[in-house]
């Protein structure tokens, strides 16, 4: 029975991925020009789109600023000026100190020695860095690091709950091993995956859906679902 709801679950997870890369072709997620970028960025969306977060980003770029030492030093009212784009600046301030105090403590600023620590080991630790949570420390592993762990956000856990792939109380743990145990393992699918759920969510699976013009409408049908 097990095998059968496993077997069942890759070929539902893989006919959706190929639906919405059909329908909205490659995402190149995620926006940033470094590694580094990409994980303040991930840090700064918390709570606000993009666009916002691309501003205060800016703000930083146009001081020289964007790099562990410099934002490390950096005051705390000057970084919370510069990052006011990207919305609850003094808590996001703080949450970036923290992260850039851990980054500098233990790996002196490398991306590369970062990278190199054992996936699990550098989440558990991520996530005891003060407001980080399970989406913010993924988005960091997969995005910035390249590490394969699937990212869950608001958007992939109504697209499951409204297609009734998981219950609407499944927690993030139980959404993520959904695709950690029927896909294969690999940061460029899981990559691009969490990418197309995001555009999904954003055109057609939003609080209240597009139902009739979404990819993923044919799905319903109870041969397609399996």
């Amino acid at each position: 029975m097990a095998k059968r709801a496993s077997t069942r679950y890759k070929k539902i997870l893989n006919t959706i991925y190929r639906k919405l890369y059909k329908s909205f072709g490659p995402q190149r997620w995620w926006p940033g020009e470094t590694p580094f970028e990409v994980a303040v960025g991930a840090i700064l969306t918390q709570n606000t789109n993009w666009g916002n977060v691309e501003k205060a980003i800016n703000n930083i770029k146009k001081q020289g600023a964007l790099n562990a030492g410099a934002l490390q030093k950096m005051p705390e009212k000057k970084l919370a000026s510069l990052i006011k784009p990207a919305g609850y600046y003094n808590i996001k301030t703080k949450r970036l100190k923290n992260f850039l105090n851990f980054f500098m403590n233990h790996y002196k600023g490398s991306i590369d020695k970062m990278k190199a620590e054992d996936t699990l080991c550098l989440r558990e630790k991520l996530l005891n860095v003060n407001g980080i949570g399970p989406e913010t420390a993924d988005s960091i592993l997969l995005y910035a690091l390249e590490k394969p762990i699937f990212v869950i956000d608001a958007y992939t856990k109504r697209i499951l709950a409204r297609h009734k792939l998981v219950s609407k109380k499944a927690d993030y743990h139980e959404m993520q091993e959904l695709f950690h145990n029927n896909l294969p393992k690999n940061t460029k699918l899981y990559n691009e995956y969490h990418a197309l759920f995001v555009k999904l969510g954003k055109d057609y699976c939003k609080t209240k859906p597009r139902c009739e013009e979404c990819p993923m409408q044919s799905l319903l049908n109870s041969k397609e679902r399996i």
